[in-house]
């Protein structure tokens, strides 16, 4: 899958979907040629086009002028050598200068994909799974060497990338900036798609052109955030879910990050990916090195459907880990928004009595177990069960007594002002000496950058999950970081805290899924708040976000789907009014939104008419009938709420002999048209039955299906069941 033409000194990494090409120009410049769809055999006509081009420096010791780094497309672009675009990394010298300058000097070709060591990255079981390319290029006044690594798989349109820095030399330098990937585009016209939003309005698709000029999504707040995930797409102005060009990328990172995207003035496109510079200072040692998360390109040229097929299908055979991965992912009722903290054990097992009754087949018990919480201004860091409210062993035995999994919330990483361990610790907390101490949600950050820190909260876990029978574990943060400083570090390696504390989570969360390997874990953030790549590493699920209500939600699964697979995304059925929007709804259209991923309740199920414990009940019986189409089908988009007042999506399972299909509208409107939907993804011969009739693959994806006329009212849902005869 990789070649090497000595004569031309291009790199050729190809597959039967994709090529991505590299050539070692004039001088041992590693400049960037394509990636894109597969090219059978490169001609080397695509060489970097010599062109005079005013006030674009040459290198040293070169007499034409028609030869520049500022004009180049550059795998891997330096600081102050005459490129003035954003460059992949940033240094600074012990003698104040920040000009580095990199160049080639050989390669090395891996079967396989080696791991990254303290760092969550796709994977492979078995070498002929994938090839890994090494490039090494050298500074050779600061004894510096940067590996390029690439990994392309051999049945999928993937290139995943990071970087490798070592200091070979004797003196300290500083990293400012150590992208995990640079990916340069000729001259075309192209539009990038962002994931933005808020606490309980994540993953919302922002689709703008790119102008010459610099955008940057990113995000300071110590995750990977609610306001700006670590995903984008640059694509065509005609592309849409079925046709045309788009490559993602993906972040593999949990913390700061920042994505640069830069038009120059001859309306070349540079993007860069990797952990945020803003305020990021590391110091490298001699003798030392330093690696950067990895970053995922994918290519479609069929739409974004296509796309996000290929993130959906990497990450869940090559990022998503242990005894989970493949397993179909119970259903479950979560007492939050039924009890919030106003809980006993005898309020816990009515919801329990009537959750078996329903068929549900897991409670889980959220937050209010724990030291004195019957509020969110105490208790966090006190990790032993609250003896006056609640025995943990007792409920989850009587859970288990009734056939059920227990599972139960935690926020590990956090600590209140009022606790036990504060009082203990108050230099755990991540601050700067002397100045004051900000609160969100009443609590501080723990410094996880600790050892120390880590091992006391491991050791409380632990002592609650070796003693009660836990099936399942939410591991919430609802928390920024601000005043980020480690009494432990010295005042020149302060730049290095946000990043050490996510190495520090890292460490943790590694050592407790090998040590609880049947915990089906969770993460969350305030919701969506670090629904990234990084944590899916370790949990194969989240908390897709806070808010429950099924209108709103409509746009954040559809949004979230771009990269990320059904089966690690969280979605519940909650009560009417819904808690966050106070909009009403009916059961059916939050079902048919719930379903759309992983499925549970969040309400007080005895609270409930007998109508709706009939309708649940049927909800139930479908989706565990279906579960494993649900959750590992294939996921096709087919309208976006973003540009319509409905929605619609499908699930296809392999074989292209079921196929299940939610259609959604938001308002209603007096003299409607007449509305079909078209679907994908069938068999256009086969045929299917819907309703009773038959009707050919074709048909479906070609004339399309009427919405039914009858449908009434605002918050309108249908659902379309399609089998293969």
């Amino acid at each position: 899958m990789i070649i090497f033409d000595e004569q031309t000194r291009v790199f050729h990494l190809t597959n039967e979907k994709i090529s991505y090409l590299i050539q070692i120009e004039d001088f041992d410049y590693v400049t960037h040629l394509y990636f894109g769809k597969k090219i059978g055999q490169y001609s080397n006509l695509r060489k970097y086009r010599r062109i005079d081009r005013a006030f674009s420096p040459n290198p040293e010791g070169w007499q034409d002028r028609c030869f520049s780094l500022d004009t180049m497309l550059m795998e891997y672009p330096a600081h102050g050598g005459g490129d003035f675009r954003e460059g992949g990394l940033r240094l600074k010298f012990g003698d104040g200068s920040k000009v580095s300058d990199f160049r080639y000097d050989g390669y090395q070709i891996l079967q396989g994909k080696p791991a990254l060591a303290g760092l969550p990255a796709t994977y492979v079981t078995a070498d002929d799974q994938a090839e890994t390319l090494e490039l090494y290029l050298v500074d050779a006044l600061s004894q510096l060497r940067l590996t390029l690594s690439y990994t392309i798989f051999a049945d999928q349109a993937v290139i995943t990338r990071h970087t490798k820095l070592e200091n070979l030399g004797t003196e300290t330098v500083e990293i400012n900036r150590l992208a995990s990937g640079v990916l340069d585009f000729y001259a075309r016209d192209l539009e990038v798609i962002q994931l933005n939003g808020a606490w309980g309005h994540e993953r919302q698709m922002t689709r703008e052109a790119i102008y010459q000029g610099i955008k940057v999504y990113d995000s300071k707040r110590g995750a990977s955030s609610h306001e700006q995930n670590p995903f984008v797409a640059l694509v065509e102005p005609t592309t849409s879910e079925f046709t045309g060009e788009a490559i993602g990328c993906c972040l593999v990172y949990s913390g700061n990050h920042e994505t640069v995207i830069q038009q120059d003035h001859y309306r070349q496109t540079r993007v860069i990916m990797g952990i945020n510079s803003y305020d990021f200072a590391w110091q490298l040692t001699p003798k030392d090195s330093f690696t950067t998360p990895e970053v995922v390109y994918t290519y479609s040229d069929a739409g974004l459907n296509q796309m996000s097929a290929t993130f959906h299908d990497l990450f869940n055979q090559h990022l998503v880990r242990g005894n989970h991965q493949f397993k179909e992912r119970p259903t479950l009722i979560n007492n939050w928004e039924a009890t919030y903290f106003d809980f006993n054990e005898e309020k816990i097992m009515e919801i329990v009595n009537e959750a078996k009754a329903l068929g549900i087949e897991m409670f889980v018990l959220d937050d209010g177990w724990f030291g004195e919480r019957d509020d969110d201004y105490r208790s966090l860091g006190d990790w032993f069960e609250y003896e006056e409210k609640i025995n943990l062993q007792r409920l989850a035995e009587q859970v288990h007594a009734k056939g059920m999994k227990f599972g139960l919330w935690v926020e590990p990483e956090m600590i209140s002002a009022n606790s036990r361990l504060h009082e203990q610790h108050p230099d755990w907390v991540l601050h700067v000496p002397n100045r004051g101490r900000s609160l969100s949600r009443s609590q501080h950050v723990l410094d996880f950058s600790r050892e120390d820190v880590r091992e006391n909260i491991y050791q409380q876990l632990k002592a609650i999950f070796d003693r009660v029978p836990v099936d399942y574990v939410k591991w919430d943060m609802n928390r920024n970081m601000t005043e980020v400083y480690s009494l432990l570090l010295s005042p020149e390696c302060q730049g290095e805290v946000a990043h050490r504390y996510i190495l520090g989570l890292y460490d943790f969360l590694e050592r407790l899924v090998n040590e609880y390997p049947t915990i089906l874990f969770e993460s969350c953030s305030g919701g969506g708040g670090r629904f990234d790549a990084g944590m899916l590493y370790y949990m194969p699920q989240t908390w897709t976000s806070d808010n429950t209500d099924a209108i709103a939600r409509l746009n954040i699964q559809y949004g979230t789907s771009l990269a990320y697979p059904i089966s690690t995304m969280g979605s519940h059925v909650s009560a009417v009014p819904n808690h966050q929007t106070h909009r009403k709804t009916s059961l059916a259209i939050r079902g048919n939104v719930a379903m759309s991923g992983v499925f549970g309740y969040e309400l007080d199920l005895t609270k409930l008419t007998e109508e709706e414990k009939a309708e649940i009940k049927e909800q139930l019986v479908f989706y565990k009938a279906h579960r494993r189409l649900f959750q590992f089908g294939r996921f096709i988009r087919l309208v976006s709420p973003f540009d319509h007042n409905t929605c619609a999506w499908m699930f296809v399972d392999e074989q292209k002999d079921e196929a299940i299909v939610f259609y959604f509208r938001k308002l209603a409107q007096a003299s409607s048209p007449v509305e079909t939907i078209r679907l994908a993804g069938l068999d256009p011969e086969k045929v299917y039955t819907l309703n009773g009739n038959d009707i050919t693959g074709a048909e479906c994806m070609y004339l399309g299906l009427y919405i039914d006329e009858t449908l009434m009212g605002d918050y309108a849902t249908q659902m379309f069941h399609l089998k293969a005869k």
